[in-house]
C-alpha cells in the first residue's frame, strides 16, 4: 500500500483557478448564450455572478464583472430599443413610425450580437485560464 493515499491533494498554485471555481463562470456564459432566446436565463446569470463575486479569486472576479457589465448594458440597450419601438408605434400613422420600427429591430439585433460575441469571448478567456482582459469595456 502506498503512503500517498492518506495526503490531501494538492492545492492548486497561485495562478491556477481550481476546475470548480471555472464551472460557476461557464455555467453562467452558457445562460447568457441560452438568454439570448429566451431572456430569463440572463437574469437568473447575472444574479449569480452579483452573488458570487465577492468571494471569487482575482482572476475569475475578472469574469464576474464582465458578466454583470454585459447584463447590465445588454439591458439599457434593449431598453431603449423598446422606447423607440414604442414611439414609433403611434407615429406609424403618419408613416414615420416604420424607421423607428426598423431602428428598434436594428437596436435589438445588434445588441443580440454583441452580447453573443461577448459571452462567446468570455468563454474563451475562462477556456484559458485566464483574466478577462477588460472587464469594463464597453465593446468586446
Amino acid at each position: 500500500m502506498s503512503d500517498n493515499a492518506n495526503l490531501p491533494p494538492a492545492a492548486p498554485g497561485p495562478g491556477a483557478a481550481p476546475s470548480d471555481e471555472r464551472l460557476l463562470p461557464a455555467v453562467m456564459y452558457v445562460l447568457y448564450l441560452i438568454g439570448l432566446a429566451n431572456g430569463l436565463t440572463i437574469v437568473i446569470g447575472a444574479v449569480l455572478a452579483l452573488a458570487n463575486q465577492d468571494r471569487a479569486t482575482t482572476k475569475m472576479r475578472s469574469h464576474y464583472t464582465f458578466q454583470i457589465r454585459s447584463a447590465l448594458l445588454g439591458a439599457v440597450a434593449m431598453v431603449a430599443g423598446g422606447v423607440i419601438f414604442a414611439v414609433g408605434i403611434p407615429l406609424t400613422l403618419v408613416l414615420i413610425g416604420v424607421l423607428f420600427l426598423k431602428l428598434a429591430w436594428l437596436i435589438w439585433g445588434l445588441t443580440a450580437v454583441w452580447f453573443a460575441v461577448r459571452a462567446v469571448m468570455g468563454l474563451i478567456y475562462l477556456g484559458r485560464e485566464e483574466p478577462y482582459p477588460r472587464p469594463m469595456a464597453y465593446l468586446a
